[in-house]
């Protein structure tokens, strides 16, 4: 049975307090929607200091979720993990594992923005130490018992609701995120379809006597927006789609491989690509996805454009998918 995802990044390049405001409020009414038509999960992520608001605090965002909503998860994919106290983070997720009742996915990454880095005041160069120490610390902290942190005894309560911890995976597209998750016995979230590094992480695995999964994309994850005439949205709304693509694609290094990843320059070029597709439901239902992702808001995407999209999706297509 399909996966289904919802995805809010709330970015919008023109934006005022009030109309991002309205954004806001609009992304948990159309959580509360999606939970109430059955949608699996929403997901959201984490950028620091961007011009277009990108969304800098997933989980003020995901708490707000949960109090507007009573079944659907929320993941986070990904958090960017050396920036994060590790104390403060064990006490944000347990809070919100006990408030949702388990509905909490973390995705933790070391990103890929050195200027996000540099503005928290964080070496860059110490990233992968930082995100062991970060993961490291909150598989102990949510134990309960006292440990020592850098050199001091601490305690983290309460307690998280989920045993024998939050769900937590390690996400990346290096052997390096692989090896981690293997190390500690996290499952694995490759960023993009990577059969090679998933076997990688399945022998690392092995050596270390550790049990994992993985959550890998599929080899074609394209962002959705529902539409029953296709044409009319492309030429209204495709600079949006063309907005978030262009913004991504320049924080993307030769190195880092993503599922969503686009070269386009023109609307006509990003439609052509197929990275972003506006999808007529029966069209949607035709793609076949194991796991469709609507991006309703997507780059300051008007709000009734947005709910247009939702609704043909848990409406005409989400019936049909679960039948």
């Amino acid at each position: 049975m399909p996966f289904s995802v919802v995805r809010f990044n709330l970015v919008d390049p023109r934006a005022t307090p009030d109309s991002l405001s309205e954004r806001y409020r609009a992304a948990l009414a159309m959580a509360a929607y999606a939970d109430e038509h059955g949608v699996d999960t929403v997901q959201t992520e984490e950028h620091h200091g961007v011009e277009n608001n990108w969304l800098p605090s997933p989980f003020a965002f995901a708490g707000a979720v949960f109090g507007a909503t009573r079944r659907i998860a929320v993941t986070v994919s990904a958090i960017i993990g050396p920036l994060h106290d590790p104390l403060r983070l064990a006490e944000d997720i347990a809070v919100l594992d006990l408030l949702s009742g388990g509905r909490l996915v973390t995705v933790a990454g070391i990103g890929y923005r050195p200027e996000e880095y540099e503005e928290r005041g964080v070496d860059w160069g110490r990233r992968g130490k930082l995100q062991d120490l970060l993961l490291e610390t909150l598989l102990t902290a949510w134990t309960g018992e006292p440990f020592t942190y850098r050199g001091r005894t601490v305690r983290v309560t309460p307690r998280p609701f989920t045993r024998p911890h939050p769900m937590l995976l390690v996400g990346g597209s290096s052997r390096a995120a692989a090896r981690r998750a293997a190390r500690l016995g996290l499952p694995f979230f490759p960023s993009a379809h990577l059969p090679e590094l998933e076997e990688y992480y399945r022998e690392r695995c092995a050596e270390y006597g550790t049990e994992g999964w993985t959550m890998m994309p599929a080899e074609k994850t394209p962002l959705l927006h529902l539409s029953e005439d296709p044409d009319r949205t492309w030429a209204e709304h495709g600079e949006h789609f063309l907005h978030e693509a262009r913004t991504y694609a320049s924080w993307q290094s030769k190195d880092i491989r993503s599922a969503v990843r686009s070269t386009a320059t023109t609307v006509a070029e990003l439609r052509a690509e197929g990275v972003y597709r506006v999808v007529t439901p029966e069209e949607c239902l035709a793609l076949g996805l194991e796991s469709p992702v609507l991006h309703p808001l997507c780059g300051g995407m008007p709000v009734e454009e947005g709910w247009r999209s939702l609704r043909l999706f848990c409406e005409d297509v989400l019936p049909r998918l679960t039948a």
